[in-house]
């Protein structure tokens, strides 16, 4: 057997390998438990770009001094993102605390 060769068709299979694999990057959208509206429509339409584009999205509420009371409001702000966004993406982690942060996962269906 040529080492050669077999070397060559171990690498073009590599190569093919990789052309068929999926890249996705992770993207993340901050916002604050009283965002307006219209600016979280906007955030909303981000969400929408980023998983078209087969990329995750994380969504997070940041509290800030005693905005950690309005837990509630941050909650249902992910809540009506989840809502918005649930008919071309699922929620790959729920909305949890991670310290004065509300983090939430969307990956693409």
């Amino acid at each position: 057997m040529d080492y050669g060769r077999y070397r060559y068709e171990q690498t073009k299979k590599k190569q093919e390998a990789k052309k068929k694999q999926s890249v996705f990057q992770v993207k993340e959208i901050k916002v604050r438990p009283k965002t307006g509206e219209h600016d979280l429509q906007v955030k909303i339409n981000h969400i929408r770009k980023f998983i078209e584009r087969k990329d995750k999205v994380k969504v997070t509420v940041i509290f800030r001094g005693r905005e950690i009371s309005l837990s509630q409001l941050g909650r249902d702000v992910l809540q009506k993102i989840a809502e918005e966004t649930e008919e071309i993406a699922l929620i790959e982690q729920h909305p949890r605390f991670d310290g004065r942060t509300l983090v939430m996962v969307l990956a693409p269906k």
